[in-house]
């Protein structure tokens, strides 16, 4: 039975919501409350997955509320859902809030934004790294974009299209503009697929205020992991990305199909900068472990955290509301078999992609990780030929897995 718990200071608002989930009863534990400070006393006597808060409250707001939730009970999912809010405070709230949902929201949103969350968060067994996850802010950009960027910001003659080029090239920039402009955050219609939608979506004054205000983006501070290295895992990113797309189009997928292969061909590996940026000692030794024994280092990671990247990637990614599709593709990358849509998506290509790339850029190179039988049963199997010609055409040797 999961908990969930909505603060809200307009008791119409709550009352709303108790019809809407009663239909959940035997499956949501769900808890009313009209303030920050009697929610906070609700955590500390029993914990709850997930916090559902309005933002513009009497006393103690949203964005504070959340900011304690995360400073003393780390695991638990949040999400804002509250009407017309001030930009000072949704700015605030940027760093604190998993997800915002505008009112009035459907019934079906609501559920599905928790129960998305929810079901996700169940691959991931230990706590440590459960903590970890919804804690997170922000992914490490490269000092060099970051500072690209910054300066674009800067200047005075600032280009959409120049600001767009450098997050596009960056694999923690990618992951979350996309989060912010996917949410309610900005009132769009239309989902945004790509970095260079979302960046034209919400201009530069916005930007600036995002990047040099709020510090949304956060600069890559260095590690020392012996097989790790930061700017091979975004050359590689990219081109899974690149490649992914492609794929797509000579499959004669949609465009939509193209743009999630795009982006989560960028981001399959995010979960990997999670692992060693946060827990350094702990990911150098599934590298030890992968190169001594030796093992694929999904397998490595899986004896030291109880998970993989994969896991770990993705559940961030749903987390702060990337399209089920993208989700899909970067859960199952390495294993699409286990995915329950069994048809040619954006999971195919970049799975197709990434092990393209690890074919190419291994040094000695590594046997094919591409699983044929999966690719057989979607009749797709003799395309891969046209596929490596592809892969010939976009990497180059040198890139890593």
């Amino acid at each position: 039975m999961k908990r969930i718990l909505f603060v809200d200071d307009d008791s119409g608002v709550l009352d709303g919501l108790r019809r809407m989930l009663r239909g959940m009863r035997h499956e949501w534990e769900t808890v009313f409350t009209c303030s920050g400070a009697e929610a906070l006393r609700l955590l500390e006597q029993s914990p709850f997955d997930v916090v559902v808060t309005d933002m513009r409250m009497p006393g103690m707001d949203g964005a504070q509320l959340l900011e304690e939730v995360m400073r003393r009970h780390a695991e638990t999912i949040r999400i804002v859902l509250s009407g017309q809010a001030d930009g000072e405070s949704v700015l605030r709230s940027i760093g604190s809030a998993h997800q915002y949902l505008s009112k009035p929201c459907d019934e079906s949103t609501v559920k599905a934004t928790i129960a998305r969350a929810l079901l996700l968060r169940q691959w991931i067994s230990e706590p440590t790294i459960k903590q970890l996850v919804a804690r997170v802010t922000s992914l490490p950009s490269l000092p060099s974009l970051y500072a690209e960027l910054v300066a674009e910001l800067r200047s005075a003659e600032s280009s959409i299209q120049r600001i767009a080029a450098i997050i596009s090239r960056d694999v923690g920039m990618t992951a979350k503009i996309l989060q912010l402009v996917n949410s309610s955050y900005f009132g769009l219609r239309q989902r945004v697929a790509t970095p260079s939608q979302a960046v034209a979506h919400l201009g530069i004054d916005v930007l600036r205020a995002l990047v040099l205000s709020v510090h949304t983006f956060a600069e890559y501070e260095g590690l020392t992991l012996a097989g790790f290295s930061i700017d091979a895992l975004f050359d590689h990113s990219l081109a899974v990305g690149a490649l992914a797309k492609q794929v797509v189009q000579k499959a004669g997928g949609t465009a939509e199909q193209a743009n999630d292969a795009l982006v989560a061909g960028m981001l399959h590996d995010v979960g990997k900068l999670v692992l060693a940026s946060n827990l350094q000692d702990r990911y150098a030794a599934a590298l030890t472990l992968a190169r001594r024994d030796p093992m694929p280092l999904v397998a490595a990671e899986n004896e030291v955290f109880g998970c993989s990247h994969a896991e770990v990637g993705a559940y961030l990614l749903a987390l702060w509301g990337l399209s089920d599709a993208v989700v899909e593709a970067v859960a199952f990358h390495h294993q699409p078999a286990r995915s329950a849509v069994q048809s040619f998506s954006a999971l195919t290509a970049v799975h197709v992609a990434n092990a393209l790339a690890r074919e190419r850029g291994a040094a000695p190179r590594e046997p094919s990780s591409i699983d044929d039988d999966y690719l057989a049963g979607l009749g797709l199997f003799d395309r891969l030929p046209g596929w490596r010609e592809l892969a010939d055409g976009i990497l180059c040797e040198g890139v890593m897995q």
